[in-house]
């Protein structure tokens, strides 16, 4: 059989404006910049060889080179979306490959950022929330300057603490919590935030299809648990015991740290755990209590009322 190289030649020869046609974008190839720069580098090339591969410097000519042409990765002009061409030699014939370029880089880091912040019942504002939109006011101030201290730290090791925010309705706690799960998404560490009521009502309903221990694991060891709301579920003595101070007590041996928000200080939630429908448990209050100690710091949030 012909050779097919030798049969385009003998082809184009009859064939007088496909010729032209082809001499027209093989010098218009060979004359880009991107071209020329390539081929000084491989002087070595045949000529056989570069006209033999026209198509392939052509393919890597018309397209964007790591999103030089390109606004966004939706707006990729690309033969194939989000990849950048390269062109390399290997034993005297040249290659045309593609590689992830800039923009699909950023986006697949983004989605995989968003998925280490994973909620259990909590608004989609509160999981945009920004650090950078925290009103740093004289009554948040001590608030937003143990958030930047907690994430400076963060970026060097994981700290043992996290913080235990409490004050009135509306002051912002909840978004507090959003701004720090984004911030440590920046550093591939992820979080947890529940919504203490719907996850009483969770962990009931996990009776039914036997997921609790299940359920109560994967709270356990998220890198960063944060309890929204705690107080404010209805309470009995065994989701105190068994399910919260379950999960605290692994945390506190394993030194994870704990974030939680609260219409309660620490004092008077104590109280509120005590009492139950058996009575009042003090001592097993106290416990609870304690351990909540060891993976958080109290830290009080105060000032007007955002939610009107």
């Amino acid at each position: 059989m012909e050779p097919i190289q030798e049969s385009l030649s003998k082809w184009m020869k009859e064939n007088k404006n496909f010729k032209e046609n082809y001499e027209k974008v093989r010098n218009e190839v060979l004359s880009d910049p991107e071209i020329k720069e390539f081929l000084s580098f491989h002087p070595d090339l045949s000529t056989r060889e570069i006209n033999k591969s026209l198509i392939k410097l052509y393919e890597y000519k018309s397209q964007s080179k790591q999103c030089d042409k390109c606004s966004s990765l939706d707006s990729c002009k690309n033969m194939v979306k989000g990849y950048s061409p390269v062109l390399h030699v290997d034993r005297g014939e040249i290659h045309l490959t593609y590689e992830k370029c800039h923009s699909r880089m950023m986006y697949e880091k983004e989605a995989k950022q968003q998925k280490l912040v994973q909620s259990v019942h909590v608004p989609k504002e509160i999981l945009q929330a920004s650090l950078k939109n925290l009103d740093a006011d004289n009554d948040r101030r001590e608030g937003v300057m143990e958030i930047i201290q907690f994430i400076k730290q963060a970026n060097h090791e994981l700290p043992k603490k996290g913080i235990y925010f409490y004050g009135p309705f509306g002051v912002g706690k909840t978004y507090f919590l959003g701004a720090i799960a984004n911030e440590l998404k920046k550093l591939n560490i992820s979080s947890m935030i529940i919504y203490m009521p719907e996850f009483v009502r969770e962990i009931k309903g996990s009776f039914k299809n036997d997921t609790t221990n299940e359920k109560v694991d994967y709270f356990k060891k998220a890198d960063v648990l944060m309890l929204d709301d705690i107080g404010a579920e209805m309470q009995s003595a065994w989701f105190r015991d068994e399910i919260l101070g379950s999960i605290l007590q692994y945390r506190m041996m394993e030194q994870l740290p704990v974030f939680f928000t609260s219409n309660y200080s620490m004092d008077q939630l104590e109280g509120l755990l005590a009492t139950t429908r058996d009575g009042i448990e003090t001592v097993k209050a106290g416990r609870i209590l304690e351990r909540i100690k060891q993976v958080s710091k109290e830290v009080s949030l105060f000032g007007e009322n955002r939610r009107r």
